[in-house]
C-alpha cells in the first residue's frame, strides 16, 4: 500500500464513511473512493462491503487497521516535527520546566539573562515530568527543566546543580526544638504527603517507608506547590523540594532543614541525537549560575 492509500483507508474506517472520510481529509468524495478502490486492485481484496448503504469492514481490513493505525500515527508525528522545525524562530529558545520551576527560578533566570541579550526571545511551558520527553523528541522545545529525570529513551540530561527536601511548618504549629528536623520529629503532626505522580515525589515516599516512622497523613496533595498552600492555610506540615520552598514567598510559614540531608539531581534535558544550539547552551551556563544563587540567596535570607 502507498501512504496516499494507507492515509485514506485509515480515514473511511475511523469515520464509516467515504463522505466523512472525505471531509476529514478536505477532498472530494470521488476522490476518496477512487484511491480506496486503487488500493483494493493493488492489494488484491476488497476492504469494505456496502450493506443496506453502509459501509463495513472485510476481516482483512480489521486487521489491517491495526498495523495502518501505528503507521497513520507516526505519519502524523513526522508531519508535526516538520511543523515545529519549520517554526523555530532564529534567536528564539523554547523551554518546558515542571511547574516549579515555572514559579521563580526560571523567569528570574529569563530575565536576567536577557539583560546582556535583549535580542533574544523566549518561549515557556509547564509540563508534567513524563511530557517533557515527547516535546523534546518533537522538537516541540528546545530545553526541558526537571528534577533528576531518571532515564528516559533519546533523553540526555545536564546537570544544574542539587537541592534538597526541607520540611515546611506553619508558624503557628509547634514543632520540636530549632534548627534541622528528623522523620521522627514529624511523627503525631498533621502531614501532607504527595501522590506519587512524578520521580521526586516516589523518591520521597520510598524514603519516608524505609525509615518505618508512620507519619499521620492528613491530605494528599498533586504537586509540592498545592502542599505548600495546604501549609500556609494551617492545615498540617509538609516535606518539599527547596525550590518550591524558596519561590512565590511563604507567608507564615518556617523552612526546616531535613536531616540527614535528603538530595536530589536538578538538569537541563535534551535530546541525545541532535546537538544543542549555540543560544541554548549558553542559557543552560546561565542556569548553571542562577541555580546555585537561587538557593544561596534563600538560605542567607533564612
Amino acid at each position: 500500500m502507498r501512504l496516499r492509500h494507507i492515509e485514506v483507508f485509515h480515514a473511511v474506517y475511523s469515520c464509516g464513511s467515504v463522505t466523512r472520510a472525505a471531509e476529514v481529509l478536505k477532498v472530494s468524495q470521488p476522490s476518496i473512493s477512487k484511491v480506496l478502490s486503487h488500493a483494493e486492485q493493488q492489494l488484491g481484496y476488497p476492504l469494505f462491503h456496502r450493506v443496506r448503504g453502509k459501509l463495513i469492514p472485510t476481516p482483512e481490513a480489521n486487521q489491517l487497521f491495526v498495523q495502518v493505525a501505528q503507521v497513520n500515527e507516526g505519519v502524523g508525528r513526522v508531519r508535526q516535527l516538520a511543523a515545529n522545525l519549520r517554526s523555530v524562530e532564529k534567536g528564539t529558545i523554547r523551554i518546558a520546566a515542571t511547574p516549579a520551576f515555572g514559579i521563580d527560578f526560571l523567569p528570574g533566570a529569563i530575565a536576567s539573562y536577557r539583560e546582556n541579550h535583549a535580542d533574544i526571545m523566549f518561549s515557556l511551558e509547564t509540563l508534567r515530568h513524563e511530557e517533557l520527553s515527547s516535546a523534546l523528541m518533537d522538537s516541540r522545545i528546545d530545553i526541558g527543566l526537571a528534577f533528576d529525570h531518571g532515564n528516559l529513551p533519546g533523553i540526555g540530561g545536564e546537570l544544574l546543580g542539587y537541592g534538597r527536601f526541607v520540611v515546611l511548618a506553619p508558624e503557628s504549629m509547634a514543632v520540636a526544638k530549632e534548627g534541622a528536623l528528623q522523620l521522627k520529629d514529624l511523627a503525631g503532626l498533621p502531614f501532607i504527603k504527595l501522590d506519587n505522580q512524578g520521580p521526586l515525589d516516589r523518591y520521597l515516599t520510598a524514603h519516608i517507608e524505609a525509615s518505618e516512622i508512620q507519619l499521620k497523613s492528613v491530605v494528599t496533595a498533586g504537586s509540592y506547590q498545592l502542599a505548600k498552600a495546604f501549609v500556609s492555610h494551617g492545615v498540617g506540615l509538609c516535606i518539599a523540594d527547596e525550590v518550591t520552598a524558596r519561590s512565590g514567598g511563604h507567608e507564615g510559614i518556617t523552612i526546616r532543614e531535613l536531616e540527614p540531608a535528603l538530595k536530589f539531581r536538578v538538569s537541563a534535558l535534551h535530546t541525545d541525537q541532535e546537538s544543542t544550539s549555540l543560544v541554548s547552551r549558553e542559557f543552560i551556563d546561565h542556569m548553571k549560575v542562577c541555580f546555585h544563587q537561587f538557593l544561596n540567596n534563600a538560605n542567607q535570607a533564612d
